[in-house]
């Protein structure tokens, strides 16, 4: 029985529509464009191109490269059918998995010194691909797209994550002024601050914008 296609195997399916790859640079082109939107593990990624192979959605051939060969995979026509007919289903609900949020909701188990800690390599691991793309979007300027016909797609996609990224660290800046008014991460409760934020959030205001 052939596996079941999932939203990894289409994401993969979708590069391949671009052209043809072998296993290495098909994994390596997801984790430079898709890790900002659907992050996945090298071992899944390396697994996909076979899967797609079995569905009858792509195929391989040997490519001599020197003295080396190596396996290339290309879509098939069925595979471009099912890359359409997958553009028109229903989308998965978005997942947001943040452990330094977690770590802050449950900071009254830990230190001031822990929280902040945790903020910082919040700071550091969003700085990190936010500046990324901003040198992804300069190598375009100065050297182009590297599918030119699909330029608008990538800058579209490189705005929800740089908007993201700012989003999160202008947070960071404003939990960090927030916590240094709290005496420690335990039995604070309710306060006068409390309740305005709750307030603010109640009436579906930003705290940040006041």
């Amino acid at each position: 029985m052939a596996p079941k296609p999932t939203t990894s195997s289409y994401a993969v399916l979708a590069l391949l529509n671009l052209k043809p790859w072998t296993g290495y640079e098909l994994t390596n082109q997801a984790q430079r464009s898709l890790r900002y939107a659907w992050p996945k593990s090298e071992r899944l990624l390396y697994s996909e191109p076979k899967k797609l192979v079995e569905l009858g959605y792509a195929t391989t051939y040997v490519e001599e490269s020197g003295k080396r060969s190596r396996n290339v995979y290309e879509i098939t026509e069925e595979g471009r059918l099912a890359l359409t007919q997958w553009t028109r289903t229903r989308t998965e609900p978005p997942r947001l998995e943040i452990e330094a949020l977690l770590r802050l909701l449950f900071a009254d188990n830990g230190t001031m010194e822990d929280l902040h800690r945790a903020l910082e390599e919040l700071e550091a691991d969003v700085g990190e691909p936010h500046q990324a793309i901003v040198e992804l979007m300069a190598s375009y300027l100065d050297a182009g797209h590297p599918f030119p016909e699909r330029t608008h797609l990538s800058v579209l996609f490189a705005t929800f994550q740089i908007e993201m990224f700012k989003s999160i660290e202008r947070w960071i800046n404003f939990a960090r002024d927030e916590i240094d008014q709290w005496p420690s991460t335990s039995h604070l409760g309710i306060t006068e601050r409390t309740g305005e934020l709750t307030r603010l959030l109640a009436n579906d205001r930003s705290p940040l914008d006041t």
